[in-house]
């Protein structure tokens, strides 16, 4: 977050500087105004641009192993260019390459779960789910796993058949 402030600052003296470097070559013909102008805009198409390219940076320093399940779009009133274009704000990554399954349970499996935000710390969740009725809970104290692969004590949604996070899941390993 800070080096992105910085980079802000640095783009609003660059268009500031640009500007005035104009003015310069053209004799002082421009009017003096446009210099914080010029900066603002600066600033602000800078901003916008980091904010736009923060899911595909993010996505390419993930893991081998680790998939992008689902994404969420932001769009806000006081960003009016969100309506046209959104933005990736959060997204979910599956780590399927340790991906568990029981030896009596084969259609439930274990994964872990990375949610990622723009402003966010990356939070971890273990999910547990089972493939043949579509759904799956996460993890959390109060889970037990008893003799023979059952659970007790996990709160289970159930989740419709093209639910990503399951898709990809029951589609990995």
């Amino acid at each position: 977050m800070f080096l992105e402030l910085i980079g802000t600052f640095i783009a609003g003296v660059a268009g500031a500087g640009l500007v005035m470097l104009i003015n310069h070559v053209l004799g002082g013909r421009l009017p003096r105004w446009l210099v914080p102008i010029a900066a603002g805009a600066a600033m602000l198409l800078a901003t916008i641009s980091s904010e736009y390219s923060w899911y595909s940076r993010t996505k390419q320093t993930l893991p081998e192993g680790m998939v992008v399940a689902e994404t969420v779009e932001s769009k806000a009133f006081y960003r009016p260019w969100t309506y046209l274009y959104p933005f990736t704000e959060r997204f979910v990554a599956i780590d399927t390459a340790t991906i568990q399954t029981h030896p009596e349970q084969p259609g439930m499996k274990l994964a872990q779960a990375y949610f990622f935000g723009r402003w966010s710390p990356i939070n971890k969740l273990p999910v547990l789910t089972d493939c043949t009725t579509s759904r799956r809970a996460a993890l959390a104290d109060g889970i037990t796993f008893e003799k023979g692969g059952s659970v007790s004590g996990a709160q289970w949604v159930s989740v419709p058949e093209n639910d990503r996070i399951t898709s990809t899941i029951c589609g990995a390993g």
